[in-house]
């Protein structure tokens, strides 16, 4: 089951007469649905986004008619960027406020937090972000592109375009040590090498010794993996070095927080990129929701990857409990395993069933003028990583967050 675009527009139309409204609507018979971000703190780059687009689309949600005609209500909360907060906020959704689901979670640490209370609960979870795969849970769907989904299509082209010997740097925590291993596996498939991985802690800014050493190295490519404000001056002290004009570089994570917006396009330029969503992607379906995002919020200057995720996200738990007729866990989690859909901005989402992540189309990308230029889309690709070590069909009752070894 599907949204088709004609339904789409037609709720965004209805919607911008909400534009002024708030997203919370109070009723005794509302479904709640609980939002827990980041939206202060170090990562309310990510979070203050992602929470517009919660309200975006329960807003979209409520103008076509709600869910079986109930209207939906957030309950928020903002985690300040502190993971102890997560915990307090996570028990507070489930046990007080009884909410029928909850989007949230940026960070892994964060979705860890939660993510046994909800189980625990029986609340479903939705985690929409970019991660490092690996979570096996019948209670959770992760709609966020992952590193395969990514790194089959940015490895090879990488490899093609500019030579066989790759340079990983990588932040030091889970999602870089696995997309390492992955950028790893894909070279080698495409027969070229990774002569060196460097991995950095999220709090190291100064580059240069760093540079120095990849100079005496001379790969044909460097491929980042770093993560966060402090590592965005990695991206600046290359270019300052002129070494972006000599050693081209492909990334995982730039740009997916608008860092190639902050960046000035003598930085970005030229940086490969692969994700489901850019803002310069020409289809009528990101076009239509690029200009219901302005109509509400006065430009799209912050919107990102994680906020489209998580905006369709949003939307296909909807049409799973459209598609269930009830908001009941185990009946959205059975509609979502059957083939619940929602097409938008970044193409059509549906649900692995054997992994509860999710399958889109992931595109080329390649920074220009501070823009998302897509080169070439590749269609509904699968989240290859995590079905490696989950199948939910045979074990329903797995719970595990597997380190996925390549």
């Amino acid at each position: 089951m599907s949204v088709n675009r004609r339904k789409v527009l037609k709720g965004a139309a209805a919607a911008t007469a909400l534009i002024a409204a708030p997203a919370i609507v109070r009723a005794e018979d509302t479904i709640k649905l609980g939002s827990i971000l980041d939206t202060s703190g170090i990562f309310d780059l990510y979070g203050k986004p992602m929470d517009k687009a919660v309200d975006m689309a329960i807003d979209e949600i409520n103008s076509d008619g709600g869910i079986a005609g109930r209207m939906v209500e957030k309950i928020a909360y903002d985690t300040q960027s502190d993971m102890a907060l997560y915990t307090q906020f996570g028990q507070r959704l489930a046990r007080q406020d009884k909410v029928d689901v909850v989007h949230g979670g940026i960070l892994s640490a964060s979705r860890e937090a939660i993510r046994p209370t909800l189980r625990k609960n029986k609340v479903l979870y939705f985690y929409n972000v970019q991660y490092e795969g690996g979570v096996c849970d019948r209670n959770i769907f992760c709609t966020g592109i992952t590193p395969a989904q990514q790194a089959e299509v940015l490895v090879p082209a990488a490899i093609e375009k500019w030579g066989k010997k790759v340079y990983v740097l990588a932040a030091d925590y889970n999602y870089g040590q696995i997309t390492a291993k992955w950028i790893q596996h894909y070279a080698k498939q495409a027969g070229g090498e990774v002569v060196q991985v460097d991995f950095f802690p999220l709090d190291v800014a100064d580059f240069g010794s760093t540079i120095t050493k990849i100079q005496d190295t001379n790969p044909d490519s460097i491929m980042s993996v770093l993560v966060g404000g402090a590592h965005l001056s990695f991206y600046r002290q290359w270019a300052a070095a002129g070494m972006n004009k000599k050693i081209p570089m492909a990334s995982t994570t730039m740009g997916a927080g608008n860092e190639h917006v902050v960046l000035t396009k003598e930085e970005g330029d030229g940086i490969m990129l692969a994700y489901s969503f850019s803002k310069e992607l020409e289809t009528p379906a990101n076009q239509a929701f690029l200009e219901r995002w302005t109509e509400r919020y006065g430009a799209t200057d912050d919107v990102h990857e994680l906020a489209v995720a998580t905006y369709q996200g949003v939307h296909l738990w909807a049409e799973g409990a459209r598609k269930a007729g009830s908001v009941a866990r185990d009946d959205v989690i059975a509609a979502l395993e059957a083939g619940a859909a929602f097409d938008g901005p970044t193409g059509r989402i549906s649900i692995d069933p054997k992994t509860h992540h999710a399958t889109f189309d992931v595109h080329l990308i390649e920074v220009k003028d501070q823009k998302m230029a897509v080169q070439e889309t590749f269609l509904q690709r699968p989240p290859v990583d995590t079905q490696t070590v989950c199948n939910l069909e045979e074990n329903p009752n797995d719970t595990t967050q597997y380190e996925i070894d390549i």
